[in-house]
């Protein structure tokens, strides 16, 4: 079965430095999706937003730029932003857990409410003739949240519901749930994506099996712990090459000097990077050892010097 492998945005990660860098290093992902615009009520787009879906900075990736808000008012204005940039696709966020997030009613904290959820379908669809899309969670509380939501999603001509099999007040702890999964699959008349801990290829080959009517899965944190993990699972190989490290290496100083270059100080990008490795390290014999290398790392010249000293062990 022909599937196609989809990037789930991270907030401070996937934007287009990262995605342009891990394409043309590692490759494997069909469709990038930028990480959301958040207006927080001011119809007025942030420049690191502008600068992220701007035409020139993504000119060899498929990107869908996407949108956590519940207002119709800010759905509608993002829609113009991105159709104008030349966009033909606006995916909504449902999905984000985090409080600072669903406490004011958005992403996963806004599945509870379809009769919100609908005003704002009804009017993005009558409104606008963009295509929209949806990215969700289980729910917040429970993961029967969402399947209170699937009468009114069908409705609406919706491209596809990419559903994170977890619940939001879960955050990232916990396993996926892949039973409650499976009730949508056989709740929802719509085109469902899967997403959630795909961290290896032996793992996307058991959510293959498990799910056989699937045929989009999204990457999420396990795309910036293994770049390569996507085009190893196409490929279905669990083989790096052997020059991996190198390969490794440019990719992150192709980003390092990316980020150093727009991010004013050493301790911006020390925390940028921090950031990063944090995940990066995951794919590293030692995880522990290797992000506590990086964090002594207290300036740019220990920092390099670290980073030397990790990939020279690898190998």
């Amino acid at each position: 079965m022909n599937f196609k492998l989809l990037s789930s945005p991270l907030q401070g990660f996937t934007d287009y430095r990262f995605r342009n860098a891990q394409q043309k290093y590692f490759g494997g992902i069909d469709t990038f999706y930028a990480p959301y615009i958040r207006l927080n009520g001011k119809l007025k787009i942030k420049s690191s937003y502008e600068r992220d879906l701007l035409p020139e900075n993504n000119t060899t990736l498929e990107v869908i730029p996407q949108v956590i808000t519940n207002d119709a008012e800010e759905f509608l204005f993002v829609a113009k932003y991105v159709q104008d940039l030349g966009y033909k696709e606006l995916n909504w966020n449902l999905g984000c857990p985090y409080p600072m997030v669903t406490n004011r009613g958005m992403g996963s904290g806004l599945i509870c409410d379809p009769n919100k959820i609908d005003a704002i379908l009804e009017r993005a669809h009558t409104e606008t003739d963009i295509l929209v899309s949806m990215k969700m969670r289980m729910g917040y509380e429970t993961p029967e949240e969402i399947l209170h939501t699937f009468p009114i999603l069908e409705k609406y001509p919706i491209k596809n519901i990419a559903i994170h099999a977890r619940i939001g007040k879960q955050l990232y702890k916990g396993g996926v749930n892949l039973e409650a999964f499976e009730k949508c699959i056989s709740t929802s008349k719509q085109k469902l994506y899967y997403n959630g801990d795909i961290t290896s290829v032996a793992g996307f080959k058991a959510m293959q099996d498990r799910f056989p009517s699937i045929d989009h899965f999204m990457i999420g944190r396990g795309l910036i712990a293994d770049p390569f993990l996507p085009s190893m699972i196409k490929n279905n190989t669990t083989e790096y090459p052997k020059n991996r490290w190198t390969i490794f290496k440019e990719f992150h100083d192709e980003i390092y000097h990316q980020y150093d270059a727009t991010l004013s100080g050493p301790t911006p990008i020390k925390m940028k990077m921090l950031g990063f490795w944090e995940y990066f390290s995951q794919s590293f014999s030692n995880p522990q050892k290797t992000y506590k290398k990086i964090k002594k790392a207290s300036n740019p010249v220990k920092y390099q010097a670290a980073v030397a000293e990790i990939l020279s062990s690898e190998r």
